[in-house]
């Protein structure tokens, strides 16, 4: 859409406030709404100010003035205001107009410009499968002499003897047991698919919801895959709409890694290829599921890269509290077809040559989008340009369930990182591949090392309720 498009759409349909948002290092989206009257093609030029030194991460208060750089390619109308109100991403820049390079959503441009030079292809392809629970209830705390957290949900296995709800009407959803369960079990059909039409309303493809494996109300729901930051843009719409969606209905949606003990937790699968045009590179008929060369040495450069790249596909604490065997977590660092417990899975099930993809399984949805695909993409990349071959290098193919191996058998395969700090380690040890082309800096990776450890270090030194289990009567 161009600005002109867009000042079109604001009159067309009578948008009072115009909302210009931007992503700090975590993903989260932050926002600044101006009047609609004072919106015109001069504020795609020189753009809107904020005050970076109030995100986290991003500016000391000594140089905290920056600019957001609104994308007319990157517009929605917000379908929870009261007030008609477009929504628009934007790009960081700093006041005198450079290109701010700790700007998330600057380092995935660059990412795609960097494929581009490199003479691989001219687009590479992503597609996010971001799994979430809705609960109706959640509380928590963190003090000094106290911590806790309680969720709920009418759908919980916990739920079988509950009387408040007014007579229990049975059919939870067991441990492990809601994997695409038809109603009464799954009662969040009309909430999933009223999040799809909100969806779909925004510019985005839906192609399917169901109910997934969790108890508690897990829930996934898949949007057509795009290029890499487009399909950064549009996580960033899904997961607002969802979490608006669950609130509208009294509900609440969380996108966390692993809220419930002894249940699955939330992945975010990440499907992606490379195309030159409209040619498939990652596609050749008769080899191992179907998979070129290309495509090999793509796994190879993310399996070779996964510990590193996980600090920036899994960035929270609680990400590790999902990553351990024995909820269809994928922790083994190998590549299979149509093989769930490895960490790169090659889908095989009527999957046409433009559909041939990889799908790399560990990533969650604490992640910030943009860094999580630009890191995936270089790593691949630079599993191509030094043709790392993933049988070579021990990654597989492993064609058994992974779980089921002896200790033995499994003690050869590579695992990922056990927590944030040894991901961090593993990243500021190997990102020599991250900062080809300037896509990321050497700068942007320390401050983000920095900025997460502090998170890291914020948990570590709590008291955990758990401990006063343990250790209480000593």
């Amino acid at each position: 859409m161009s600005v002109e498009n867009v000042l079109k759409t604001i009159q067309e349909n009578n948008i009072e406030w115009v909302d210009f948002r931007f992503v700090d290092l975590s993903g989260r989206a932050h926002h600044i709404s101006l009047p609609a009257s004072e919106v015109d093609a001069e504020t795609f030029v020189n753009g809107v100010a904020f005050d970076g030194s109030s995100i986290p991460g991003y500016r000391g208060i000594e140089e905290s003035d920056m600019v957001m750089l609104p994308d007319p390619e990157a517009v929605f109308i917000d379908p929870f205001t009261q007030h008609p109100t477009l929504n628009i991403l934007c790009d960081i820049a700093t006041p005198d107009g450079e290109k701010y390079d700790r700007d998330p959503r600057g380092i995935a441009k660059k990412a795609e410009e960097f494929l581009k030079s490199a003479g691989v292809g001219t687009a590479a392809f992503f597609a996010p499968e971001s799994e979430f629970f809705i609960f109706d209830d959640v509380r928590y705390e963190s003090g000094m002499n106290s911590s806790s957290f309680f969720v709920d949900s009418e759908e919980a296995a916990w739920n079988t003897n509950r009387k408040e709800e007014g007579g229990n009407l049975g059919f939870k959803v067991g441990v492990k047991g809601g994997y695409v369960p038809v109603a009464p079990v799954d009662t969040q059909q009309d909430i999933r698919s009223e999040m799809c039409r909100l969806i779909e309303e925004a510019g985005l493809r839906i192609e399917r919801h169901h109910h997934e494996v969790a108890t508690a109300g897990q829930a996934e729901i898949n949007f057509r895959f795009d290029t890499l930051k487009k399909t950064a843009d549009n996580l960033l719409v899904y997961k607002y709409i969802v979490h608006n969606t669950a609130r509208q209905y009294g509900k609440v949606a969380t996108f966390m890694p692993k809220p419930l003990f002894g249940d699955n937790g939330s992945g975010m699968h990440v499907h992606q290829s490379i195309f030159d045009g409209d040619t498939p590179l990652f596609y050749e008929k008769g080899a191992y599921a179907n998979l070129s060369e290309m495509a090999l040495h793509y796994i190879g450069g993310i399996l070779y890269h996964a510990p590193a790249l996980i600090a920036l596909t899994n960035p929270s604490t609680n990400s590790f509290k999902r990553l351990v065997p024995g909820y269809e977590a994928p922790v083994n660092l190998v590549f299979s077809k149509g093989n769930r417990s490895a960490a790169v899975r090659i889908p095989v099930a009527a999957v046409t040559p433009k559909g041939c993809r990889i799908e790399f399984r560990t990533p969650d949805s604490t992640a910030n989008p943009y860094l999580a695909f630009s890191a995936m993409l270089m790593a691949g990349l630079d599993g191509i340009k030094r043709k790392l071959n993933p049988i070579e290098l021990g990654y597989g193919p492993l064609d058994t369930n992974i779980y089921e191996l002896s200790d033995a058998e499994k003690g050869k395969i590579r695992s990922v990182p056990a927590s944030l700090d040894e991901a961090l380690d593993a990243l500021e040890a190997d990102y020599e591949f991250l900062t080809e082309g300037g896509v990321f800096t050497k700068d942007f990776i320390d401050n983000y090392v920095e900025f997460k450890r502090s998170e890291a270090k914020s948990v570590n030194i709590r008291v955990h309720p758990h401990e006063y289990s343990l250790y209480f009567d000593c």
